[in-house]
């Protein structure tokens, strides 16, 4: 029994024996391929590629604004009487010297006309008085009147012309009441909503009737922050600021004026200082009260470069690109941005001219991959 465990062994070993004989065997005839798997080579992604764009751009800077009215005022009766016609429309535009509102003019007509005839009785009654004065001196001179009559005559003609130079202050005021019975727009604008219907019983200071507001120019206030302001100053400095104005949501810009005003002071508890631009709205659609952004151009930056959008990445590490580099393989470069413009960003740091910016697929690339540029 012993013989046949040894016999049994040896058999075992010699079976192990051929076995890794057949596997070399294999090894060279495949050429090791039952060894280790062969590894597929990674296919290169086509990517779209794109130059460097070199220009020079303007350098701009971004607020959050509200728009104001130049001119905003309540329109205010200065006599007392009913409102006989609203000539105007709520809402409308009107013109300086458009006539608004009428109040009923009839007392203060009278009032005019009984000033007149007044002033009238009292010039007649001057003329007398000179008249009579002028024959007392002619008299006094002969010695036929009386030095005291005269001085009468003289105190009689006086009392006429002060009489005379108040019936003339009495039909300006009467003529100035009966004018503001017409209620005039003081400038262009556009009206409100009504608060005097036909019929109603104003008062001299009361309720305002209307408002009336002007929206071409218009206001647009914002606050930039002292760390701005000497870019700021620089800007004007060197000449006008042009300030254009996005409405929300809007990418290019309707509005345009220029930066008018810069407070005198900055706030202390938010570092900001108030400051307007005077914006043209011919069309009179941006309203007083409005959300809007406002755009100051500060000066121009030289030989930017400057590449789509669309090639930028993001990572925990920053903002990064991919370039074409050599072998066709994917260059993952870290940049610093600036601004932006027409789909365009600056980047101040990171790529060369000469670069080729990879401007699509970048979900599907990593640093290293084999890609294939496909120019746009």
């Amino acid at each position: 029994m012993h013989t046949w465990k040894i016999a049994l062994g040896t058999a075992a070993v010699a079976a192990i024996a051929i076995a890794f004989v057949v596997v070399r065997q294999n090894d060279a005839l495949f050429g090791g391929a039952a060894g280790a798997a062969t590894r597929p080579t990674m296919m290169a992604m086509p990517v779209p590629v794109t130059s460097i764009v070199k220009k020079t751009i303007p350098i701009s800077l971004e607020y959050s604004a509200r728009t104001e009215s130049i001119r905003n005022v309540a329109l205010q009766a200065k006599v007392s009487g009913y409102i006989q016609q609203q000539h105007v429309a709520d809402g409308t535009d009107v013109k300086e010297g458009d006539l608004l509102y009428t109040i009923d003019p009839r007392d203060f007509q009278a009032a005019l006309d009984q000033a007149k005839a007044q002033a009238q009785r009292n010039s007649a009654a001057l003329e007398y008085a000179r008249s009579n004065l002028d024959r007392g001196s002619t008299l006094a001179q002969s010695g036929y009147l009386a030095k005291d009559t005269l001085d009468q005559r003289s105190s009689a003609a006086r009392q006429a012309e002060a009489s005379l130079a108040m019936d003339q202050a009495a039909i300006r005021t009467a003529e100035l009441n009966l004018s503001y019975t017409q209620i005039r727009a003081p400038f262009s604008g556009r009206l409100g909503r009504n608060q005097a219907p036909v019929g109603t019983l104003i008062s001299a200071n009361g309720a305002p009737l209307n408002t009336l507001v002007q929206l071409d120019p218009i206001y647009v206030t914002f606050n930039p922050s002292e760390s701005d302001l000497a870019a700021i100053e620089r800007a004007r400095a060197g000449g006008k600021v042009v300030a254009d104005v996005l409405l929300p949501g809007e990418t290019t810009p309707r509005y345009s004026g220029e930066l008018t005003f810069i407070d005198n002071a900055v706030d202390r508890s938010t570092g900001t200082i108030v400051a307007r631009a005077t914006i043209s709205n011919v069309d009179r659609s941006l309203l007083p009260g409005q959300y809007v952004r406002i755009r100051l151009a500060i000066g121009t930056e030289p030989d930017a470069l400057m590449v789509p959008e669309t090639a930028l990445g993001s990572s925990q590490l920053g903002k990064y690109v991919y370039v074409v580099g050599d072998g066709n393989k994917a260059d993952q470069r870290l940049v610093s941005t600036g601004a932006s413009r027409d789909g365009l960003i600056v980047i101040r740091k990171g790529v060369s001219e000469n670069d080729r910016v990879i401007s699509g697929n970048l979900q599907k690339i990593g640093p290293g991959a084999p890609v294939q540029p496909l120019p746009q």
